[in-house]
């Protein structure tokens, strides 16, 4: 039973375990009340990261939750019949790793170019579609890929597109926040060089004044991508259980659901009812903020959803905003080292007015909700701040765990104005993926500086970790090798002063993640009477190699005592007792 007082989640009861059960083998036997464990795991290091950050040989599970953490020979001493026992023959053990920002594991149906290398590799995979594809129709790639992965470091613009797709319009997917149309995608929208470029969007030009197909956020409203094909419900959770298997073999037992609507949520309460969930959810949900507060506020009163309504599967974190661009758009004080279209004076884009994203803020502060916002430049967030303190002097946000989303550019000004409303930081490693392209649009010197982890940490913030896919690769334990090295995929290694610890990165993807969602008390580290989520990993994450890091293999990941991914690599484990 979970009891919500004073702001926070405070463990009452745990469903099913005696208060012996809840004792560490560690400090002593148990007593006859100790359940019988379902899963023991042993002969093995296990990182706990509690509050000491101590190790262990073994952990044992009983009801979904952990039950006892010490040596091998205290913990296998409580196995009855029915246990299953695993020898994990001095492999590491973690707590399960989550998410705190997270779309989908995928950039969608269209056509593929995440294993695309080259500008080639990209003109080729849509031209292959374009073969097969009836005249006239429509082609659409996935936004599971980034130009930094290319060895040419630059996107495919209209006439790169041309060659390859004459006649069939196509729109290039590229993350959340920017299509790139052929000409034939342009004219079939009508977009040209004298449409009026919409505030909160850009539509970029060639040097010599024509169009590039690049259209940014707003700009992306003048196109209409093909409806996909409805799918049932049945179909829907077929498909949220094989994208979850696929998380759990990177080892993710927990995200944090980035900006959902609240019919996507509904999906998610009937897998839940259903039974068919596997992965712990936290949603964010998004309201269509382009009408006015009032509007606003009604629409989401309507959902008929309550703030921190649900249990340890699914539960409602907050509403989502945002106020400006990603990679190339973040709203900066100052200007972009790489002007685009105008003359040097491009600061980004503010993608919602002030005023309409104070008084939302402000309103949803009054109803009770938890705002997070999506800031990637230092304007942005001084928008950001300048409504938390306007909520803040209404309603106290302080230990509410309201937060800042992705945070890349940070002013030195900044940090003591985050502390003072006890903000949590959401950070993802887009710097791993990114990297060029940052230093093109904003120059070396704030591109060193993207995601000052070390700077939130130095300044009392705490900061969860996570990935933002499909804009960056889903894989957590990319995200940690990167915030520990600052290494990237293609452009070496970016203000190595702002890595962290291997320690800090872990707490980042466990308990930091934890504390962002209110429930610290509950998961994120391997403890008595916590939920029973963990990963077994081929190498120590702690004494292996930097370089060794980045690959790390999951052997084997489990969620509420239930083992969800087994690699073949992980055999059978010195399995012994049931199934």
């Amino acid at each position: 039973m979970i009891d919500r007082t004073a702001s926070t989640l405070r463990l009452v009861v745990v469903a099913g375990l005696s208060a012996a059960a809840l004792t560490s083998t560690c400090g002593g036997p148990a007593g006859d009340r100790r359940p019988i464990p379902d899963l023991i795991l042993h002969n093995g290091h296990v990182v706990t990261v509690d509050d000491a950050f101590s190790s262990a040989e073994a952990v044992a599970i009983a009801d979904g939750r952990f039950i006892a953490v010490g040596t091998s020979a205290s913990v296998v001493a409580l196995a009855g019949p029915e246990t299953r026992s695993i020898d994990l023959e001095g492999r590491t053990v973690i707590p399960g790793l989550a998410d705190d920002h997270f779309h989908d594991a995928g950039g969608g149906p269209g056509v593929d170019l995440s294993r695309s290398r080259s500008m080639a590799d990209v003109l080729e995979a849509i031209a292959r579609r374009v073969a097969e594809t009836p005249a006239g129709e429509v082609i659409v790639t996935n936004s599971d890929w980034h130009e930094a992965q290319l060895t040419e470091q630059r996107l495919p613009l209209r006439r790169d597109l041309d060659t390859v797709s004459p006649d069939h319009p196509v729109v290039v997917v590229r993350g959340g926040h920017e299509y790139i149309l052929n000409s034939a995608a342009l004219a079939r929208w009508s977009i040209d060089t004298q449409t009026s470029v919409p505030p909160g969007g850009r539509i970029s030009r060639y040097p010599d004044g024509e169009l590039d197909g690049e259209l940014v956020d707003a700009a992306k409203r003048f196109v209409t991508l093909p409806v996909a094909t409805d799918r049932s419900p049945d179909e829907q959770l077929a498909d949220l259980a094989a994208e979850h298997a696929t998380l759990h073999a990177a080892g993710l037992t927990t995200l944090r659901l980035a900006g959902i609507s609240p019919e996507r949520y509904r999906l998610l309460q009937e897998a839940r009812r259903r039974g068919g969930l596997t992965m712990r959810l936290n949603v964010l949900l998004r309201p269509d903020v382009r009408s006015a507060p009032d509007d606003v506020l009604a629409t989401v009163d309507g959902w008929g959803i309550v703030q921190d309504e649900g249990d340890d599967w699914l539960r409602v974190g907050g509403v989502k905003l945002g106020v400006d661009g990603g990679f190339e758009g973040g709203w900066m004080r100052e200007p972009y080292a790489a002007p685009f279209d105008q003359g040097g004076t491009f600061f980004g884009l503010q993608t919602m007015p002030s005023d309409r994203y104070i008084a939302i803020v402000r309103a949803l502060n009054a109803r009770g909700w938890r705002v997070a916002t999506h800031a990637v430049g230092d304007a942005a967030i001084d928008l950001v701040l300048e409504a938390y303190e306007a909520a803040e002097a209404e309603r106290s946000i302080v230990g509410r765990r309201w937060s800042l989303e992705h945070g890349f550019i940070v002013g030195d000004d900044q940090f003591p104005r985050m502390k003072a409303l006890d903000l949590v930081i959401s950070a993802q490693d887009h710097l791993y993926l990114a990297g060029p392209s940052l230093v093109t649009y904003w120059g070396p010197e704030r591109a060193a500086r993207t995601t000052p982890v070390r700077s939130y940490l130095e300044h009392g913030l705490v900061v969860a970790g996570g990935t933002d896919s499909a804009v960056v690769p889903y894989p957590p334990l990319w995200a940690l090798y990167h915030f520990v090295t600052r290494d990237t995929i293609t452009g070496g290694v970016f203000g190595l002063e702002q890595g962290v610890t291997r320690e800090e990165a872990l707490r980042m993807m466990t308990t930091s993640n934890a504390h962002l969602t209110f429930e610290e008390s509950t998961k994120g580290s391997i403890e008595p009477g916590k939920l029973g989520d963990l990963v077994v990993l081929s190498d120590d994450l702690l004494t292996c190699s930097a370089a060794e890091l980045e690959h790390v293999q999951v052997l084997l990941t489990v969620v509420g005592g239930r083992i969800v991914y087994r690699a073949d690599a992980f055999g059978d484990g010195g399995t012994h007792g049931a199934n």
